[in-house]
């Protein structure tokens, strides 16, 4: 008779923060195999999601089947100084044996805010009975200081409220989130240029140049004119996500510009580096109906854009990407700041597919460089489930 090893629990934490939910763990409930970066890590994470899943439906694990519900995370007490926590954010590939630990997510840093809270990863003089806890998160796959201001009621953290995000159904309390220096390491271009004349095949676009914004802040993005690729930036997922022609030729894009952006040597490299760069589109405002059937207005809105991650438009937009919006809006000359008229501006609301988003962000010159002081946006966050995950023993 055949044995198979028995299924572990593990505690977790279902969470959703901003447009985006994932599973949390505490480093240290990790089985001791998985609390070190590595492949029982990757095997771990991938079984607990339910990847890699070739019918794309994640139905064997938490993940909701898009990328902004096949998150991971893992949390620990922060081993740099005048920090609560260190946040290690792991993006799992639906359909491939992959997780992608290159980059942050946004959305859920409101998220490990409260969970840093409830997990007493924040000293208990730190919280108020009642006000704002400020909760300094150190961004491990970045090397990053985020600020979360957390909200608390009676010692708790408070996740009711009436904070509404587009993109997520029911409102919930306001978490308001400082980016500290966004821009990754090195320039904040790394190309040296505002817009780079980007190579890119003659099928994807004629003449084989298209123009392009290369930012690294928030999250290695990059941005593209809506109409030099055919859009109008008002479009919603399934005008882009049903056609395979119009995903090949962002792939195609992303990987061109990653090259260019020195985050892979070659193109093909770009296959196993899903989660960075994201690429996005953006046009000056415009008019649409939202995906919820909320009407935007063009006076509502300073550009459009849109972005893709992981392969397929989002559904509203990375919190990363927002931090490369605002920043990029902020500097006069990128494609997002004329986009939105140009000239110097310290705040933009953007369209995207669900509905609107202000971003903040400081950028000034510094020895003749640009960087990029902060960012700030506000989101939402709460408890979807907590308790364990369960897996088979033998998975990782």
């Amino acid at each position: 008779m055949t044995t198979f090893a028995p299924q572990i629990k593990i505690p977790a934490t279902y969470m959703r923060g901003g447009t985006s939910k994932g599973v949390f763990f505490r480093l240290q409930d990790l089985p001791e195999p998985a609390q070190v970066p590595g492949q029982a890590r990757d095997n771990l994470l991938l079984r607990v999601i339910g990847s890699p899943d070739p019918y794309g439906k994640q139905t064997d694990g938490m993940g909701g089947a898009t990328s902004s519900t096949s998150k991971t995370v893992i949390l620990s007490k922060s081993e740099q100084p005048d920090h609560d926590v260190d946040y290690l954010f792991g993006q799992v590939s639906i359909d491939k044996p992959f997780v992608d630990w290159s980059g942050n997510c946004g959305n859920l840093t409101a998220a490990a805010g409260a969970f840093a809270i409830n997990s007493g990863f924040v000293d208990a003089e730190r919280i108020p009975q009642n006000g704002i806890c400020t909760v300094r998160i150190w961004q491990a796959n970045i090397q990053k200081t985020i600020i979360a201001h957390v909200p608390i009621t009676n010692g708790e953290v408070q996740e009711t409220g009436d904070f509404e995000l587009d993109g997520v159904t029911f409102p919930a309390a306001e978490v308001q989130i400082e980016f500290m220096d966004p821009a990754g390491e090195g320039a904040i271009f790394p190309t040296g240029n505002l817009v780079d004349d980007l190579e890119v095949p003659a099928d994807v676009v004629e003449g084989g140049t298209l123009k392009a914004t290369m930012i690294n802040a928030g999250i290695p993005t990059i941005f593209v004119n809506a109409d030099q690729i055919g859009y109008e930036g008002t479009e919603l997922q399934e005008a882009i996500n049903g056609d395979d022609k119009a995903l090949a030729m962002f792939e195609t894009i992303r990987a061109h510009g990653a090259v260019k952006m020195g985050l892979i040597e070659k193109v093909e490299d770009a296959a196993n580096r899903q989660h960075t760069p994201k690429v996005a589109f953006v046009a000056p405002p415009k008019g649409y109906m939202a995906s919820s059937g909320k009407e935007i207005a063009a006076g509502d809105i300073d550009l459009l854009v849109r972005a893709l991650s992981m392969g397929k438009l989002h559904h509203a937009m990375m919190g990363t990407a927002a931090v490369a919006i605002g920043t990029a809006a902020a500097i006069p000359g990128t494609l997002a700041n004329l986009a939105a008229g140009g000239g110097e501006r310290n705040a933009v609301t953007f369209g995207h597919p669900s509905g609107t988003l202000r971003v903040g962000a400081e950028a000034e010159i510094s020895n003749g460089q640009w960087t990029a002081t902060k960012a700030i946006m506000s989101r939402n966050a709460r408890i979807l489930m907590e308790g364990w995950v369960r897996v088979p023993s033998d998975s990782f």
